[in-house]
């Protein structure tokens, strides 16, 4: 028997209203958690209850609990990492997939969502110029984005090499060699262990952290006939640059090279006139990921791949089982389990299509545009403070600055955090202790903007 109508009402009620409570918090509550997780532990923990509780209780304990150490990512003042907020639509998206609660796996069980998945693929490929008809695949983030592409370039390098992978596994095979920038995302190397590859080949980058041409030429050329990848990037994670998309793919495609492209944050530059211009050349590569969290805004989770020759897509991702069903036939249009390395998944499409239709093409752009103006006007400010250097060419979404030596920018972040008031993400680049900031929410407007840049002003005279 299925469950009454109104099984569900008191435990989503008591949801729903927390949910718009915490919301309602966020343009004016501090940004970090107010206590830790060894706090929270026994308030969780403890023996499992012999007996059932009311639903709606164990929602409210849930949210009444788990509220002081929520950090606020969701406002418009969280710069830390690359990690952005969730647009009104996708998060109404986001709820009815769990209430559907349907298995994304097959088109003929789940033709809705398969449906809504393909159309927001197809608007995907056309914003970012991507090549018509290339495969979209919905998987976790970012680092299941770049598996996904490098799982199709390790099986399609090796056919050509005439290694059958599915059969022999990687055992025995010619040896791939792995190009890539020296600054590029540590995920990469993570999604390369995963495959079996190994250690990539770092090629030297500029001072911005693009790959070089004249040192890719080089390692292209040392790779001799070895079956070779190489992985370029669009948005480095500290500089925001660009690689040289276009004229890399063309030197490493006369080698015989497959292209991919680390696009976690920065492929969606391509999706407005006012910075496609950073991304020459991007449809000449073979595959490309992206994360639509980080600057679509989407809820987590929900990486993109995106594969230009659809049959190297499916050979890699593809399985067959006897209850698997194919109503389309050999050559039909492909099940979404084709595409990505998951058979059970949530639909995690439906959220972008939201997205995609609630913004429009101007929308995106507009929403793009904006992130990366309010970097600008960031960088402007902190390199008007006392000490204060900007280090980086600010192309995109990304700062990085620094506060004279390494103790003083470290203790100027540890400043800022203490405030509360923002959040920007500490680390080093090239060799130096940095403040770093992602302007990745849709919500930050020109007050937090200012509101941050008190703040971190603040923490720079409390340093001295």
């Amino acid at each position: 028997m299925s469950a009454k109508k109104d099984a569900y009402d008191a435990a989503l009620d008591t949801a729903a209203a927390h949910a718009r409570a915490w919301l309602g918090t966020l343009p004016d509550r501090p940004v970090p958690p107010l206590t830790d997780a060894d706090a929270l532990v026994p308030a969780f923990g403890g023996a499992l209850p012999d007996g059932p509780t009311d639903p709606a209780e164990v929602v409210e304990a849930l949210a009444r609990t788990a509220e002081p150490g929520l950090m606020a990512m969701p406002s418009g003042r969280f710069y830390g990492w690359v990690i952005g907020g969730t647009l009104p639509a996708a998060l109404g998206a986001d709820w009815l997939v769990s209430a559907w609660d349907q298995n994304a796996a097959m088109r003929y069980p789940t033709p809705a969502v398969a449906a809504i998945e393909e159309a927001a693929g197809a608007w995907l490929v056309d914003l970012l110029g991507l090549p018509a008809g290339s495969d979209v695949g919905f998987v976790t983030g970012a680092t299941m984005a770049n598996f996904t592409g490098l799982a199709a370039a390790r099986r399609h390098v090796l056919a050509r090499r005439g290694w059958d992978l599915d059969t022999l596994g990687l055992s025995g095979a010619p040896r791939i060699r792995v190009l890539v920038g020296e600054e590029r995302h540590d995920t990469v190397d993570l999604a390369l262990r995963h495959l079996g590859l190994g250690a990539p080949t770092a090629v030297a980058a500029d001072e911005q952290g693009r790959i070089r041409l004249d040192a890719l030429a080089e390692a292209l050329a040392a790779a001799g006939d070895a079956p070779v990848i190489v992985c370029l990037q669009a948005g480095n994670v500290h500089s925001g640059a660009f690689d040289p998309i276009g004229e890399a793919a063309e030197l490493a495609h006369r080698h015989g090279a497959w292209v991919h492209v680390d696009g976690a944050f920065g492929l969606w530059a391509a999706a407005t006139p006012a910075l496609r211009d950073r991304l020459p050349g991007l449809a000449a590569a073979d595959s490309w990921a992206t994360d639509a969290h980080k600057t679509l805004n989407v809820p987590y989770d929900c990486g993109i791949v995106i594969v230009a020759d659809p049959a190297a897509l499916r050979a890699a991702m593809g399985v067959q089982a006897s209850y698997l069903i194919e109503p389309a036939g050999p050559g039909g249009p492909a099940d979404p389990f084709e595409k990505v390395p998951e058979l059970s998944r949530r639909a995690r499409g439906v959220p972008v299509w939201a997205a995609l239709r609630s913004l429009g093409r101007r929308g995106v752009a507009e929403l793009v545009d904006g992130l990366a103006g309010h970097a600008r006007r960031l960088a402007d400010g902190i390199a008007a403070l006392d000490g204060a250097e900007v280090l980086n060419d600010v192309v995109f979404t990304q700062v990085c600055a620094t506060f004279g030596d390494d103790e003083r920018t470290a203790a100027v972040t540890r400043a800022l955090l203490a405030d509360g008031t923002a959040w920007m993400s500490g680390s080093r680049w090239r060799g130096r202790a940095v403040l770093r900031v992602s302007v990745s929410n849709w919500s930050t407007d020109e007050a937090d903007v200012e509101a941050s840049l008190a703040a971190l002003r603040g923490a720079v005279v409390a340093v001295g």
